[in-house]
């Protein structure tokens, strides 16, 4: 049997890629596999930020596009980079144990966060990140970088930046992280949703490959998941947008985290909802509803323009 794997083709997705393929040839090493490298709309537009030419969405359309033809026969995504709402006709089919979720500082010097020299200019591209950081340090000076994670690094070392802010799940997939200085806790800074995970898109009426590919999933990851992108669909915010989600398992219960700001980090609503794990989805809207009606939905139609 043939599956043909689609991604991009920077480092870290087809790092990604590679190693969902080395753990389908352990468990099965009789399918053939095909790596097809996809360029998106997000790789060949690199001078302007995400939030000025659609989001995230730009790094999988191209790649949906292909699953729907069925020019390859899975996708494989970072989740923090794949919209709430997907195509009628394809599916998250299976997402593998998560990577560390958390966002890290590489800092000239090694020099933690607090330390910073006053008006330090910071690079991200997420207008999460910056909400949050400006939040704490307005003095900070934020400089929109894109380009992937290594383009980004390089970035720190030749322009006049002091530190990058970066997510360490890629950071540890793609071996580097002895570079990181510091990383930030959930309470000090929340991820993107999804962020660690890889999701494997299908389309629905592949069950064949569904169940080729099922030893891969984690029960965990994609409770947690279910709940986080919950929280972003009820909300109705593209993932580029200052809102921030997180889920994980403490005892049998699961705990949802979420956060919405606006872009000056001035205002952040926060809160937390607690419940069963097979009501991930109602946890999701729960908390969405909750942040709304605190006055999330008055910061995201102002960033929006409505």
């Amino acid at each position: 049997m043939l599956l043909r794997i689609g991604t991009r083709a920077s480092k870290l997705a087809l790092t990604q890629t590679k190693w969902v393929i080395a753990r389908i040839f352990a468990h099965n090493p009789d399918i053939r596999i095909e790596l097809v490298k996809i360029k998106t709309s997000g790789d060949k537009i690199t001078n302007m930020p995400l939030s000025a030419i659609g989001g995230k969405g730009l790094f999988v359309k191209e790649i949906e596009e292909a699953l729907i033809r069925k020019d390859i026969d899975i996708a494989v995504h970072s989740l923090k980079d794949v919209p709430a709402e997907l195509p009628d006709s394809l599916i998250i089919g299976i997402i593998p144990e998560r990577e560390d979720p958390r966002d890290v500082m590489i800092a000239k010097d090694n020099t933690f966060f607090d330390d910073l020299p006053r008006n330090s200019c910071i690079g991200t591209s997420s207008l999460r990140r910056a909400a949050q950081l400006l939040h704490y340090r307005p003095d900070l000076k934020i400089l929109p970088i894109r380009g992937n994670l290594d383009t980004r690094i390089k970035k720190l070392h030749l322009d006049d930046i002091q530190a990058i802010i970066v997510a360490a799940a890629g950071l540890k997939r793609m071996g580097f992280d002895d570079i990181i200085t510091q990383s930030f806790s959930y309470e000090f800074m929340l991820p993107a949703i999804g962020q660690g995970a890889l999701g494997l898109e299908l389309r629905k009426d592949d069950q064949k490959t569904g169940d080729i590919l099922a030893f891969l999933d984690h029960y965990a990851t994609r409770v947690a998941v279910k709940a986080e992108r919950s929280f972003l669909m009820e909300l109705k915010a593209g993932c580029h947008l200052p809102v921030a989600g997180f889920a994980k398992f403490e005892n049998d219960s699961l705990c949802l985290y979420g956060l919405v700001a606006d872009l000056d980090g001035k205002t952040i609503i926060r809160d937390t909802v607690v419940g069963r794990p097979e009501n991930a989805r109602d946890l999701g809207s729960t908390l969405a509803q909750k942040l709304l009606d605190a006055g999330a939905r008055e910061i995201l139609n102002s960033i929006s323009g409505k």
